[in-house]
């Protein structure tokens, strides 16, 4: 090799070597129970944040709603330099002139200045008076829409969670049937060398050791795929690190629960956002109905004026003064129907918001019902595939133990491995579908 492909081998190792470093200093570790989870992606999932956000918009906006009760004082200072003086025109009579003619005077003096203080005070505006009645309940809504969407968050993450959970089963369960057949093809590698097995059962069971390799494989992928889903979800970097600390099994599932737990509607974070929605429709109407009536406000003004031929309006000089106070009253009488137009539009929405309610109660009845009937199936499913998957095992070695000493062929070994394999499949995946439909069913009666 030459010196200088040397000293590009080097640079390409060090630049690797700075990617490593700098790739573990900017990744985390976490570890985390499912509850850790949880609490985590409510800090970073960028849902919760803008739902977070909202809070904070709707607050700014009850700001602005309270600003129109409060006095609205504006202060105006205001200079003219005349370059021409304006010209008014006196009838010619007064200076002995001829009737109907006219003598052109200017009037005023160059330099003009004010200063004004105007003062705006809202005495009753009924839009106004409903708005702050409302301030309260747009935050709940605001606040209910941060918690439905916290409740989506962490039912997903219970669900993906758990499916990592018991993929680390599933992986344990495959790395024994490999084990197992890597005793079993020792064991028969010696049978051929001594005569009482032939090349093909030792290719068969090669087979096998291969199927179940690939088999790790895609699990080991789909479990990777599953994490970076599962970060994504918290609102983790992709390079952080994440170990998964709770533990399942079928114990866990049906621990402290009962199926016959009674439900009430109000204790789903959905109904009670719909719910807070409808107040605000009541709200809306009232608003539009209380536009009908008059608007009073009070208004008052203070300024004062100086004229100077002179730009010396800081020296001596007088500054007249001009104040008032006014009472103003606006009296609606036709706006071509657009407050009914607008009152009939809040009552349909509203109509529309009831509408979603009793649909949301249908809903709810019926997913209660159906996670009901999931999980009673999947409890029942998870424990009848645990003894199929025990009998399976038991056969298994049962069958090879007639296999070791002559009395099995290795067609019923092949056989009992197969149905071993694909009895621990399906409790797997009935392990993992008790999960949900508990997770389901929690959702469903509000109590995840």
């Amino acid at each position: 090799m030459s010196k200088r492909r040397q000293i590009q081998s080097m640079v390409l190792l060090l630049g690797l070597a700075i990617s490593t470093i700098t790739y573990a200093q900017n990744s985390a570790r976490h570890e985390f129970t499912i509850q850790q989870a949880v609490e985590y992606a409510y800090k970073n999932n960028v849902q919760v944040k803008n739902a977070l956000l909202n809070i904070q918009v709707q607050q700014q906006t009850n700001r602005d709603i309270t600003s129109a009760a409060l006095p609205s004082v504006t202060g105006t200072l205001s200079g003219n330099n005349y370059l021409q003086l304006p010209v008014s025109l006196l009838p010619g009579e007064f200076f002995g002139g001829a009737a109907g003619t006219f003598i052109p005077v200017r009037f005023g003096v160059k330099y003009n200045a004010s200063a004004t203080l105007q003062l705006q005070q809202l005495l009753f505006d009924g839009q106004v008076f409903i708005g702050l009645q409302a301030r309260r309940t747009s935050i709940e809504f605001q606040t209910k829409n941060k918690e439905v969407t916290e409740e989506m968050i962490k039912t997903n993450i219970h669900k993906i969670y758990y499916q990592l959970v018991v993929s680390k089963t599933q992986i344990d369960l495959l790395d024994a049937n490999i084990s197992r057949l890597a005793k079993l093809e020792h064991d028969t590698k010696e049978l051929y060398k001594n005569g009482f097995a032939e090349k093909l059962d030792l290719d068969k069971i090669a087979v096998q050791v291969a199927n179940l390799q690939t088999e790790k494989l895609k699990a080991l992928n789909s479990i990777d795929l599953g994490y970076m889903g599962l970060k994504t979800l918290l609102g983790m970097p992709v390079t952080d690190s994440l170990i998964l600390l709770d533990k399942l099994g079928e114990e866990q599932i049906s621990k402290d629960f009962t199926l016959d737990t009674a439900y009430n509607y109000t204790d789903r974070k959905d109904f009670q956002y719909l719910s807070l929605g409808k107040k605000l429709n009541e709200f809306n109407i009232k608003r539009y109905q209380l536009s009908y009536l008059p608007t009073v406000s009070l208004s008052g003004s203070y300024t004062k004026n100086a004229q100077r031929n002179q730009f010396d309006f800081f020296g001596k000089g007088d500054w007249f003064t001009t104040s008032f106070v006014g009472l103003n009253v606006a009296v609606p009488i036709f706006d071509g129907f657009g407050k009914d137009a607008r009152i009939k539009k809040a009552r349909f929405e509203l109509k529309q918001t009831e509408n979603q309610i009793d649909d949301l109660k249908l809903n709810i009845d019926n997913e209660v019902a159906q996670s009901r009937v999931n999980f009673r199936t999947a409890i029942a499913t998870m424990n009848f595939q645990k003894k199929n998957m025990q009998l399976a095992e038991n056969v298994y070695n049962q069958t090879k133990k007639k296999y070791e000493v002559g009395t099995g062929s290795n067609t019923e070994i092949t056989a009992a491995q197969t149905d071993l394999v694909t009895a621990q499949t399906n409790y797997i995946s009935a392990l993992y579908s008790a999960i949900i439909a508990r997770v389901d069913y929690l959702k469903a009666i509000g109590k995840l």
